[in-house]
């Protein structure tokens, strides 16, 4: 975007992976709903399509932002005129340094995890998010032990109800042929032989795009498909090497056949995992997919950023850092401004790619000395992406985040099929869960855009006799 808006500036893409990430297939869906690929692409693609972008492949040692200077690893010094950091973020790993933790956030972990799964009888998956709900979903020939602190799966996107809904997917058996991946992957000369640390996580890759699980043969060595066990409202309170475990003398289990089932466990694993409602399970190894940190940490030495809570940079409704020319965007930066009433930020890829060109945008408006309006992604959260092989749509405050306890929730589901939930307050609509093919993200988006109040159709919103698209058109 910025190449765009300055053909004849120099633009400088620092980057420390050899590929970079393009958006390739983008469709708009909707007024704010966006479908893409992501795919890792050679960086003399980009400078081929931009003449005027250089990429510099080496990580960065240092901002000194008084000085308007940036120091790479490989010793060289930039000077610049506006800089935009799009650090991303990295996992948030349950434990540091143990051989047996693997993060999952980027395709080099992917990678070694492919690795160790095609050698594993049963592991552990810590986690509640997306990766972790996909993770579970495509391993097959593995018994997995996912512990989850809520008490239904996939809460960063779900409720309870939608939870149920996809559960049967998870126990079945067969599976459908899964789709041909469409992204290509290039690997880099030479980094195959230095030979990769099992899950190294302190080289960060860049982070995988909505499909990352397709291409990868997620299969560990026993021959039936699906084998999960989830273990509710928990978290790890220990892991445990082989040795120490011995020395504990304590007792593991089993793979749990059936409620009552706790049988305690022969065999003697590589590692052990003691959850916080005293189970212990032996297994190959962890994958932690417990969320992420932004990535701050070249940059915080000897510059006053205003940081959030949550660790990212703040910037303001123009994507600026509390720091003079210094802008941010994607999962680096925490979203400062008052945000719209079904807008919140989330580390997503829809996000990070909005920001990013809505950044480029103010910083050639403010470069020009212009004003510029809030860009409209910003209007309505929405996101669309697929579990378990259904699509799934999340629009505005799909959870009731922040509502209150003064919001009522309006559900449809049919087994198997379709699960629609709306979130209303003081009749107008705030929020949307739609899974499966409903055809509704567009009259849903538009209602909860418009605000307009729905009081008078009570639960009809939702029968499935009213074709409501027509409706209200």
């Amino acid at each position: 975007k910025l190449a765009a808006e300055f053909p004849s500036e120099d633009i400088f893409l620092m980057t420390a992976s050899p590929v970079i990430k393009a958006v390739t297939n983008f469709k708009q869906v909707s007024k704010t709903l966006e479908e893409f690929d992501v795919e890792e692409q050679p960086s003399f693609l980009l400078e081929k399509q931009y003449p005027n972008i250089r990429v510099i492949q080496s990580g960065v040692k240092q901002l000194k932002s008084d000085e308007h200077k940036i120091y790479t690893e490989d010793g060289k010094e930039y000077i610049y005129e506006k800089l935009c950091l799009c650090a991303g973020a990295k996992p948030k790993l349950i434990v540091d340094g143990n051989p047996y933790v693997l993060g999952i956030r980027d395709t080099d972990s992917a990678q070694a995890f492919q690795k160790n799964l095609a050698q594993a009888e049963r592991i552990v998956v810590v986690g509640n998010g997306g990766i972790a709900l996909e993770l579970v979903y495509e391993i097959q020939g593995c018994e997995v032990i996912w512990a989850i602190k809520d008490k239904a799966i996939g809460n960063t996107f779900f409720d309870a109800g939608a939870a149920e809904f996809l559960l049967p997917k998870l126990t079945a058996e067969s599976q459908e042929a899964p789709i041909e991946c469409k992204r290509t992957k290039y690997t880099v000369e030479g980094s195959e032989e230095k030979g990769r640390l099992t899950g190294a996580c302190d080289k960060l890759g860049s982070a995988l795009g909505p499909d990352w699980h397709e291409g990868l043969h997620l299969k560990g060595t026993k021959e039936f498909s699906h084998k999960v066990h989830i273990e509710i409202l928990c978290e790890v309170k220990k892991i445990h090497l082989q040795q120490e475990f011995i020395q504990l003398q304590r007792t593991s289990l089993t793979f749990p056949k059936g409620e009552k089932n706790v049988e305690a466990d022969e065999v003697l694993w590589p590692v052990y995992v003691e959850l916080t409602n005293g189970n212990i399970y032996g297994c190959n190894f962890i994958v932690s997919a417990t969320g992420v940190v932004p990535n701050v940490e070249p940059f915080l030495n000897g510059n006053n950023f205003a940081v959030g809570e949550d660790g990212g940079l703040k910037v303001d409704k123009h994507m600026q850092t509390s720091l003079p020319d210094v802008y941010a965007a994607g999962d680096i930066c925490t979203a400062a401004w008052e945000p719209s009433p079904v807008w919140h930020q989330m580390r997503l890829w829809t996000q990070a790619r909005q920001m990013g060109w809505y950044a480029a945008k103010c910083m050639a408006a403010d470069a020009l000395g212009e004003s510029i309006d809030m860009d409209f992604s910003f209007e309505l959260f929405a996101h669309i992406t697929k579990f378990f092989n259904y699509k799934v749509v999340v629009l505005g405050k799909y959870n009731a985040q922040g509502l209150g306890s003064d919001h009522e929730l309006i559900l449809r589901c049919t087994k198997g099929r379709e699960y629609v939930k709306v979130v209303m307050q003081n009749g107008r609509m705030m929020g949307a869960v739609l899974i499966g093919e409903t055809d509704l993200e567009e009259t849903f988006e538009n209602l909860i855009l418009n605000q307009m109040d729905l009081s008078a159709y009570g639960e009809d919103l939702l029968n499935p006799d009213i074709d409501i698209e027509d409706y209200f058109d």
